[in-house]
Protein backbone atom coordinates (compact mmCIF):
# COMPACT_ATOMS: atom_id res chain seq x y z
CA UNK A 1 0.00 0.00 0.00
CA UNK A 2 1.24 3.45 -0.93
CA UNK A 3 0.07 6.90 0.16
CA UNK A 4 1.24 10.28 -1.11
CA UNK A 5 1.17 13.29 1.21
CA UNK A 6 1.30 16.87 -0.01
CA UNK A 7 2.34 19.03 2.94
CA UNK A 8 4.47 16.32 4.53
CA UNK A 9 6.97 18.75 6.09
CA UNK A 10 4.43 20.40 8.40
CA UNK A 11 3.61 19.18 11.89
CA UNK A 12 0.44 17.46 10.68
CA UNK A 13 2.18 15.96 7.66
CA UNK A 14 5.10 14.61 9.67
CA UNK A 15 2.69 13.04 12.17
CA UNK A 16 0.76 11.46 9.31
CA UNK A 17 3.96 10.07 7.79
CA UNK A 18 4.86 8.35 11.06
CA UNK A 19 1.37 6.91 11.46
CA UNK A 20 1.10 5.57 7.91
CA UNK A 21 4.56 4.02 8.08
CA UNK A 22 3.62 2.36 11.37
CA UNK A 23 0.69 0.78 9.48
CA UNK A 24 3.05 -0.57 6.83
CA UNK A 25 2.39 2.00 4.10
CA UNK A 26 5.00 3.28 1.68
CA UNK A 27 4.84 7.07 2.09
CA UNK A 28 5.79 9.53 -0.64
CA UNK A 29 6.03 13.25 0.07
CA UNK A 30 5.08 15.92 -2.45
CA UNK A 31 6.98 19.18 -1.96
CA UNK A 32 6.77 22.69 -3.42
CA UNK A 33 9.60 21.73 -5.77
CA UNK A 34 7.59 18.73 -6.97
CA UNK A 35 4.55 20.92 -7.56
CA UNK A 36 6.57 23.23 -9.80
CA UNK A 37 8.16 20.38 -11.77
CA UNK A 38 5.24 19.67 -14.10
CA UNK A 39 2.32 17.26 -14.34
CA UNK A 40 4.35 14.29 -15.54
CA UNK A 41 6.58 14.54 -12.48
CA UNK A 42 3.55 14.65 -10.17
CA UNK A 43 1.98 11.71 -11.96
CA UNK A 44 5.15 9.69 -11.50
CA UNK A 45 5.05 10.38 -7.75
CA UNK A 46 1.39 9.36 -7.66
CA UNK A 47 1.90 6.19 -9.69
CA UNK A 48 0.58 3.13 -7.80
CA UNK A 49 -0.53 5.31 -4.85
CA UNK A 50 -3.70 4.07 -3.18
CA UNK A 51 -4.42 7.49 -1.71
CA UNK A 52 -3.38 11.13 -1.85
CA UNK A 53 -3.65 13.31 1.27
CA UNK A 54 -3.48 17.05 0.61
CA UNK A 55 -2.82 19.15 3.71
CA UNK A 56 -0.50 21.71 2.11
CA UNK A 57 -0.87 25.39 2.90
CA UNK A 58 1.15 28.33 4.19
CA UNK A 59 0.53 29.28 7.86
CA UNK A 60 -2.36 31.73 8.21
CA UNK A 61 -1.24 33.52 11.38
CA UNK A 62 0.24 37.02 11.48
CA UNK A 63 -0.63 40.26 9.74
CA UNK A 64 -2.13 39.82 6.29
CA UNK A 65 -0.28 41.97 3.80
CA UNK A 66 -1.25 41.71 0.14
CA UNK A 67 1.72 39.42 -0.53
CA UNK A 68 0.90 37.32 2.52
CA UNK A 69 -2.71 36.85 1.43
CA UNK A 70 -1.56 35.76 -2.02
CA UNK A 71 0.77 33.19 -0.44
CA UNK A 72 -1.96 31.86 1.86
CA UNK A 73 -4.39 31.60 -1.05
CA UNK A 74 -2.11 30.16 -3.73
CA UNK A 75 -0.47 27.60 -1.44
CA UNK A 76 -3.90 26.01 -1.08
CA UNK A 77 -5.87 26.66 -4.24
CA UNK A 78 -3.09 26.41 -6.83
CA UNK A 79 -1.62 23.36 -5.09
CA UNK A 80 -4.96 21.56 -5.10
CA UNK A 81 -5.55 22.53 -8.73
CA UNK A 82 -2.24 20.97 -9.80
CA UNK A 83 -2.85 17.78 -7.81
CA UNK A 84 -6.32 17.31 -9.27
CA UNK A 85 -5.11 18.01 -12.80
CA UNK A 86 -2.38 15.41 -12.35
CA UNK A 87 -4.80 12.77 -11.04
CA UNK A 88 -7.39 13.42 -13.73
CA UNK A 89 -4.74 12.88 -16.39
CA UNK A 90 -3.72 9.45 -15.11
CA UNK A 91 -4.98 6.16 -16.50
CA UNK A 92 -4.89 4.76 -12.97
CA UNK A 93 -5.17 7.50 -10.36
CA UNK A 94 -5.27 7.15 -6.54
CA UNK A 95 -8.54 5.62 -5.39
CA UNK A 96 -8.86 8.04 -2.48
CA UNK A 97 -8.24 11.78 -2.27
CA UNK A 98 -8.42 13.40 1.16
CA UNK A 99 -8.21 17.16 0.88
CA UNK A 100 -8.04 19.59 3.78
CA UNK A 101 -10.25 22.59 4.32
CA UNK A 102 -11.16 24.50 7.48
CA UNK A 103 -14.11 25.30 9.71
CA UNK A 104 -13.44 28.95 8.89
CA UNK A 105 -15.85 28.39 6.01
CA UNK A 106 -18.76 28.64 8.49
CA UNK A 107 -20.33 31.80 9.92
CA UNK A 108 -20.21 32.81 13.60
CA UNK A 109 -23.95 32.77 14.16
CA UNK A 110 -25.22 29.24 13.58
CA UNK A 111 -24.39 25.76 14.85
CA UNK A 112 -22.76 23.82 12.03
CA UNK A 113 -22.73 20.16 11.11
CA UNK A 114 -21.46 19.04 7.71
CA UNK A 115 -24.78 19.83 6.05
CA UNK A 116 -24.74 23.49 7.04
CA UNK A 117 -24.69 25.99 4.19
CA UNK A 118 -24.41 29.04 6.44
CA UNK A 119 -21.02 30.22 5.25
CA UNK A 120 -19.02 33.27 6.27
CA UNK A 121 -18.07 35.98 3.78
CA UNK A 122 -14.51 36.95 4.70
CA UNK A 123 -11.13 36.09 3.23
CA UNK A 124 -10.71 32.79 5.08
CA UNK A 125 -14.16 31.59 4.11
CA UNK A 126 -13.47 32.46 0.48
CA UNK A 127 -10.23 30.47 0.62
CA UNK A 128 -12.11 27.46 1.96
CA UNK A 129 -14.81 27.66 -0.70
CA UNK A 130 -12.28 27.97 -3.52
CA UNK A 131 -10.10 25.25 -1.96
CA UNK A 132 -13.00 22.82 -1.86
CA UNK A 133 -14.15 23.82 -5.33
CA UNK A 134 -10.79 22.78 -6.77
CA UNK A 135 -10.85 19.45 -4.91
CA UNK A 136 -14.35 18.73 -6.22
CA UNK A 137 -12.98 18.78 -9.79
CA UNK A 138 -11.35 15.38 -9.25
CA UNK A 139 -12.90 12.71 -11.48
CA UNK A 140 -15.46 10.90 -9.27
CA UNK A 141 -15.44 7.88 -11.58
CA UNK A 142 -11.84 7.13 -10.60
CA UNK A 143 -11.22 8.81 -7.25
CA UNK A 144 -13.30 9.08 -4.09
CA UNK A 145 -13.08 12.51 -2.47
CA UNK A 146 -13.26 13.33 1.22
CA UNK A 147 -12.96 16.94 2.38
CA UNK A 148 -11.86 17.35 6.00
CA UNK A 149 -12.70 20.74 7.51
CA UNK A 150 -10.17 21.20 10.29
CA UNK A 151 -10.57 23.13 13.51
CA UNK A 152 -7.60 24.42 15.52
CA UNK A 153 -5.20 21.46 15.66
CA UNK A 154 -3.54 21.07 19.06
CA UNK A 155 -0.06 19.59 19.21
CA UNK A 156 3.08 20.18 21.23
CA UNK A 157 5.04 19.72 18.00
CA UNK A 158 3.82 22.89 16.33
CA UNK A 159 0.84 24.93 15.26
CA UNK A 160 -1.34 27.17 17.39
CA UNK A 161 -0.79 25.54 20.78
CA UNK A 162 2.92 26.39 21.00
CA UNK A 163 2.06 30.05 20.38
CA UNK A 164 -0.84 30.00 22.84
CA UNK A 165 1.15 28.82 25.82
CA UNK A 166 3.98 31.38 25.68
CA UNK A 167 2.16 34.24 27.49
CA UNK A 168 0.83 31.78 30.08
CA UNK A 169 4.36 30.69 30.93
CA UNK A 170 5.22 34.29 31.82
CA UNK A 171 2.03 34.81 33.82
CA UNK A 172 0.19 36.78 31.15
CA UNK A 173 -2.50 34.29 30.18
CA UNK A 174 -5.55 36.08 28.82
CA UNK A 175 -8.91 35.50 27.23
CA UNK A 176 -9.46 37.10 23.83
CA UNK A 177 -11.91 39.99 23.64
CA UNK A 178 -15.20 39.11 25.31
CA UNK A 179 -14.14 35.48 25.52
CA UNK A 180 -17.45 34.40 24.03
CA UNK A 181 -16.20 33.41 20.57
CA UNK A 182 -16.27 29.65 20.05
CA UNK A 183 -13.01 27.74 19.57
CA UNK A 184 -13.46 24.56 17.52
CA UNK A 185 -10.40 22.43 18.26
CA UNK A 186 -9.07 18.90 17.79
CA UNK A 187 -5.98 17.06 19.00
CA UNK A 188 -3.38 16.10 16.40
CA UNK A 189 -3.72 12.41 17.28
CA UNK A 190 -7.41 12.46 16.35
CA UNK A 191 -6.67 14.27 13.08
CA UNK A 192 -4.15 11.59 12.19
CA UNK A 193 -6.48 8.80 13.31
CA UNK A 194 -9.36 10.12 11.19
CA UNK A 195 -7.20 10.44 8.09
CA UNK A 196 -5.52 7.04 8.46
CA UNK A 197 -8.88 5.38 9.07
CA UNK A 198 -10.30 7.24 6.09
CA UNK A 199 -7.67 5.59 3.89
CA UNK A 200 -7.35 2.14 5.45
CA UNK A 201 -11.07 1.64 6.16
CA UNK A 202 -12.77 3.93 3.67
CA UNK A 203 -15.96 5.54 4.90
CA UNK A 204 -18.47 7.49 2.84
CA UNK A 205 -17.09 10.36 0.80
CA UNK A 206 -17.91 14.03 1.21
CA UNK A 207 -17.38 16.63 3.89
CA UNK A 208 -16.28 15.85 7.45
CA UNK A 209 -15.81 18.32 10.29
CA UNK A 210 -12.55 17.46 12.05
CA UNK A 211 -13.25 18.98 15.45
CA UNK A 212 -13.60 17.50 18.92
CA UNK A 213 -17.17 16.88 20.13
CA UNK A 214 -16.65 19.27 23.07
CA UNK A 215 -17.76 22.81 22.20
CA UNK A 216 -15.92 25.56 24.11
CA UNK A 217 -15.81 29.34 24.08
CA UNK A 218 -12.49 31.16 24.22
CA UNK A 219 -13.16 31.95 27.89
CA UNK A 220 -13.66 28.25 28.68
CA UNK A 221 -10.70 27.17 26.56
CA UNK A 222 -8.45 29.72 28.29
CA UNK A 223 -9.51 28.55 31.75
CA UNK A 224 -8.75 24.90 30.94
CA UNK A 225 -5.40 25.80 29.38
CA UNK A 226 -4.41 27.91 32.39
CA UNK A 227 -5.29 25.12 34.80
CA UNK A 228 -3.39 22.57 32.72
CA UNK A 229 -0.27 24.74 32.77
CA UNK A 230 -0.66 25.69 36.43
CA UNK A 231 -0.61 29.37 35.45
CA UNK A 232 -3.03 32.26 35.97
CA UNK A 233 -5.23 33.72 33.24
CA UNK A 234 -6.51 36.94 34.77
CA UNK A 235 -6.05 39.28 31.83
CA UNK A 236 -8.13 40.21 28.80
CA UNK A 237 -6.60 40.96 25.41
CA UNK A 238 -8.84 43.72 24.01
CA UNK A 239 -10.37 43.21 20.59
CA UNK A 240 -9.31 46.70 19.51
CA UNK A 241 -5.66 45.95 20.24
CA UNK A 242 -5.81 42.70 18.27
CA UNK A 243 -7.30 44.56 15.31
CA UNK A 244 -4.52 47.17 15.45
CA UNK A 245 -1.81 44.50 15.57
CA UNK A 246 -3.20 42.04 13.02
CA UNK A 247 -5.43 44.17 10.81
CA UNK A 248 -7.66 42.02 8.61
CA UNK A 249 -6.05 38.91 10.09
CA UNK A 250 -7.61 39.70 13.48
CA UNK A 251 -10.70 37.81 12.37
CA UNK A 252 -8.72 34.59 12.68
CA UNK A 253 -8.36 35.29 16.42
CA UNK A 254 -11.62 37.08 17.22
CA UNK A 255 -14.12 35.11 15.15
CA UNK A 256 -15.18 31.61 16.06
CA UNK A 257 -17.55 28.92 14.87
CA UNK A 258 -19.75 26.46 16.72
CA UNK A 259 -19.03 23.21 14.88
CA UNK A 260 -20.14 19.61 15.44
CA UNK A 261 -18.35 16.51 14.04
CA UNK A 262 -21.70 14.94 13.19
CA UNK A 263 -20.55 12.59 10.44
CA UNK A 264 -17.54 11.26 12.35
CA UNK A 265 -19.78 10.50 15.32
CA UNK A 266 -22.37 8.86 13.06
CA UNK A 267 -19.62 6.69 11.56
CA UNK A 268 -18.68 5.48 15.03
CA UNK A 269 -15.35 7.29 15.15
CA UNK A 270 -13.89 7.15 18.66
CA UNK A 271 -12.05 10.28 19.68
CA UNK A 272 -8.92 9.61 21.71
CA UNK A 273 -9.23 13.10 23.18
CA UNK A 274 -12.90 14.12 23.24
CA UNK A 275 -12.31 16.82 25.88
CA UNK A 276 -9.75 19.60 26.13
CA UNK A 277 -8.74 18.43 29.60
CA UNK A 278 -7.66 15.07 28.17
CA UNK A 279 -5.95 16.66 25.17
CA UNK A 280 -3.89 19.01 27.32
CA UNK A 281 -3.04 16.27 29.80
CA UNK A 282 -1.48 14.46 26.85
CA UNK A 283 0.67 17.49 26.03
CA UNK A 284 1.32 19.02 29.47
CA UNK A 285 0.61 16.26 31.95
CA UNK A 286 3.71 17.07 33.99
CA UNK A 287 3.57 20.86 33.53
CA UNK A 288 2.56 21.54 37.14
CA UNK A 289 5.64 19.78 38.48
CA UNK A 290 8.12 21.69 36.31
Amino acid sequence: MKVAICGISGFIGSSLKEAFEAEGYIVVGISRVDLSSGLEHLQELLRDANALVNIAGAPIGGRWTKARKEEIYNSRIETTRKLVEAMNGMASSPQDFISASAVGIYDEINVHDEFSLNYASGFLAQICRDWEREALKVNPAHTRLSIFRLGVVLSGRGGALKKMIMPFKFGFGAKIGSGEAFMPWIHIDDVVKAIVEGVSSPRASGVYNLVAPEILTNREFTAVLAKSLGRPAIFTLPSKLIKVIFGEGAGLILDGQQVIPQRLLADGFEFTYPTLVLALEKEFGSAKSR
